[in-house]
């Protein structure tokens, strides 16, 4: 039987799609179901035939072998990276997404390629992921969490998909799981406006205590995204009192950087351990063994606070910093860090304030798949010690009173950690899934009651528990954390964050951490997060930045040049190890709304070790690599390009500060040596009427130049632009402009005659978010 996308298992036991084997081998016991649904044509499910009890099975579905595959997988409890390979044994255990490559037999290079995507999903209470074995078999792996939930139906464990163009496959197969399991958001449904008459409404229905409580919804993405920002933890860890504050943001100003937003990481909370507890300290002076003692802040956060005596009046709790920063730094967002259980250690049941929250004391159990990966030092002490959990009846409240409490203080926003902590803690609460599912459902609640901009951010959240339940949370961290001291991190960041995003992209909008603007791979951090479409923020210490980085990231308003996707791979790296195949390039794409940027890295060098479990450098001295860039290496160019394209485009390497006229389907070489990047503005050119070739590039002096450009338009030999921000402007023209004005006003210009560059200076405008209007006739 044919079902969806070309998929079916054959007589003789092949899987095949589109016409190509991907698996062979197939037991009988595996069925492939038709999708359900127009919006669903596009994929079919797959499904064991078993006797439906066990709270933890593993199935195989077929032998994976000779076809190339990138999967990304939880090398720890947190987080996921990717790992390439072409056979089933090299797929790891807690694998969440897996693509594969097959071919048609045309032999058309990438054309003939036909990519098959498989997601293991949730069904009922039941997880699913997949792993390889020894025999090359493709295993799913399904489990409850919970030794009492051991029921299943086994119908629809995984979701695959199939077609010519990767990232369309990947987003339809996950808006096909989405329609199928309405319970959580694709990100195109979490708009960025400036509006509610702009965004998407929707009517959010939350029980309590058997009340349903309806709230109407903006769903849409944090304005903080498109402002720079200062985050507290590698400045001062949870040593950060409200003067860390102040010297953090006033330090950045007098280089003339200007963040609004804030990020209060750990270390404002009124914590402490049990009388009995064993401390934990980790290098970054976090205790896991601490557990949260008041939703209120602790004495370094009140005005002329001391240690073991609260203040009781608001005035003189956080709301006195927050208004204080707020007013004195023209501050648009404070956010505020906290675990989804409360603090590392959960909430105490012991104190009085906090008795109402009904937590308990339980002990994790982790699955067979995490334990099997990276060790981790939260995790051992918060096994050991217990974690306090909110009895999950409760939870809408505390969530509830935290937030409102916060949101009266003048704090927008929360970054909430630890996520994944409540899929080893589902025994006695139905399963993984369910407890998950309840936590989420009451934090969504309570953010959309006391934030009104969908303030959050996802982290240490990699698991579909939480990415399948998810409806309005629009940020989640991509990656493990940005680790400034260890030198094996810094481009496994940057290769693991850009192949996670080909999955975490669909559910939100990835952010890639904070960094230091003055480290030894600062540029390289900073260059990743320019194309990477994310919120741009550091972490300095106050007096340790580079303020010339800084403003290739960041105008003088303090907004940044904010790309429009979450940015991936190009198409011909998604199969290749950036990190140690010893000759790719890795190369990241995104679109603005005239042009395409695209950063290439040399990530050579350093990975994590599957033998080992951690990061390694295997090759202190990689080779200097040379690929090549194509402006269709920019996926999703034609969509800016229009109809009338002919595939020329202009390329503006940011670091060279050269500009290249590509042919149609040309190339253009790049060398990179190890720990080395470029930027590229990829630009469609434009054939006016009298014949002249133009392409705008934009702020030339900015990683993200075409990012400025917010109007494009031409008619006869006439262009009009809107460009936001300073500087440099630069464009392509074949021939020199007759003229050129700002804001009405004529204004001189240079003209290359070689290259064909125009660039004219622009200066700071006095508004916030100020467009000039440029008029050029050619």
């Amino acid at each position: 039987m044919t079902v969806g996308a070309g998929i079916c298992v054959s007589d003789d036991g092949k899987l095949m799609v589109l016409g190509n084997c991907v698996l062979h081998d197939v037991p009988d016991n595996i069925v492939v179901l038709p999708a359900s649904g127009d919006a669903l044509a596009n994929g079919a499910f797959i499904g064991v035939v078993s006797d439906k009890t066990g709270c933890r099975r593993v199935f195989p579905v077929g032998k994976l072998q000779g076809l190339r595959f990138m999967c990304v997988f939880r090398f720890k409890m947190w987080w996921m990276t990717q790992r390439m390979g072409a056979c089933g044994q090299d797929i790891p255990f807690e694998t969440q997404f897996l693509i594969v490559e097959a071919r048609d037999g045309s032999g058309n290079g990438d054309d003939s390629a036909v990519y098959v995507v498989f997601l293991p999903i949730l069904e009922g209470d039941f997880r699913a992921v997949l792993q390889g074995n020894e025999r090359n078999e493709l295993e799913i792996c399904l489990e409850s969490g919970d030794p009492a939930v051991d029921e299943f139906e086994g119908n629809h464990l995984v979701f695959m998909a199939a077609g010519s163009d990767p990232f369309d496959v990947i987003t339809n197969a996950v808006k096909s799981v989405e329609k199928h399991l309405q319970m959580f958001s694709h990100r195109e449904r979490k708009k960025v406006s400036h509006s509610v008459a702009e965004a998407r409404i929707v009517l959010f229905l939350f029980l309590i205590h058997g009340i349903i409580i309806a709230f109407i919804l903006v769903v849409q993405m944090p304005d903080m995204l498109n402002w720079f920002g200062w985050c507290t933890w590698d400045a001062f860890y949870t040593n950060v009192t409200s003067e860390s504050l102040k010297e953090g943001l006033e330090s950045l100003e007098k280089g003339g950087i200007h963040p609004k937003f804030l990020i209060i990481d750990d270390g404002w909370q009124s914590v402490a351990m049990d009388s009995h507890g064993t401390e934990f300290r980790a290098d970054n002076a976090a205790n896991f063994a601490n557990r949260l003692t008041n939703i209120k802040e602790n004495h370094k956060f009140q005005k002329d606070g001391k240690e073991g005596h609260r203040v009781e009046d608001p005035a003189l709790g956080l709301r006195h910093i927050v208004t204080e920063i707020k007013q004195k730094h023209a501050l648009k967002y404070a956010y505020v860090w906290h675990a989804i259980t409360g603090y590392w250690g959960g909430v105490r049941p012991d104190v009085t304030e906090m008795e109402h929250y009904e937590s308990k004391v339980v002990y994790p159990i982790s699955s067979p798949g995490v334990e099997s990966n990276e060790p981790d030092q939260a995790l051992d002490s918060i096994t050991k010690n217990g974690l306090g959990l909110v009895n999950p009846e409760k939870v809408f409240n505390f969530y509830d009173e935290l937030h409102a409490y916060l949101a009266t203080a003048g704090i927008d926003g929360v970054k909430v950690d630890v996520q994944n902590i409540l899929e080893t803690l589902g025994a006695g609460h139905g399963g993984r899934v369910k407890l998950a599912r309840k936590y989420h459902q009451a934090l969504e609640a309570s953010i959309a009651r006391n934030f009104a901009n969908n303030d959050i951010i996802s982290c240490m959240s990699h698991n579909t528990d939480g990415l399948y339940s998810a409806k309005r949370t629009a940020i989640i961290r991509a990656s493990d954390d940005f680790w400034p001291r260890d030198p094996a991190s810094h481009t496994i960041h940057i290769a693991s964050v850009a192949y996670n995003t080909v999955f975490l992209g669909e559910f939100m909008q990835p952010d890639w951490d904070m960094f230091h603007s003055l480290h030894p791979m600062a540029e390289y951090h900073g260059a990743a997060r320019a194309v990477g479409g994310c919120a741009i923020y550091v972490s300095d210490k106050p007096g340790q930045h580079d303020f010339d980085l800084l403003k290739k990231l960041v105008l003088p308003d303090g907004s940044i040049l904010r790309a429009k996707l979450p940015g991936r791979p190009t198409r011909d790296c998604l199969f290749s190890d950036p990190a140690r195949d010893g000759k790719s390039l890795l190369k990241i794409w995104n679109l603005n709304e005239f042009t395409g940027v695209m950063g290439v890295f040399n990530c050579q060098g350093a990975g994590w070790c599957r033998v080992g479990k951690t990061n390694v450098i295997h090759d202190k001295q990689p080779d200097t690599i040379t690929g090549y860039v194509r402006a269709r290496d920019v996926d999703y160019l034609p969509k800016v390009a229009g109809d009338e394209w002919n595939g020329d485009s202009i390329i503006y390497s940011h670091l060279g500060g050269e500009l290249t006229y590509l042919p149609n389907d040309a190339t253009m070489p790049i060398t990179l040596k190890a720990r080395q990047y470029e930027v590229f503005t990829v630009v469609p050119v434009k054939i006016e009427s009298n014949g002249c070739k133009f392409a705008p590039i934009g702020l030339i002096k900015m990683f993200n130049s075409g990012g400025a450009i917010k109007d494009f338009r031409y008619h006869h030999a006439n262009i009009d632009m809107k460009i936001r921000g300073c500087g440099v402007f630069g464009a392509y023209s074949s021939t020199r402009p007759k003229r050129i004005t700002v804001e009405t006003e004529e204004v001189s210009f240079e003209y290359d005659d070689a290259s064909g560059l125009v660039t004219l200076s622009l200066r700071v405008p006095e508004e916030e978010l100020y467009v000039w209007s440029i008029a050029i006739e050619v």
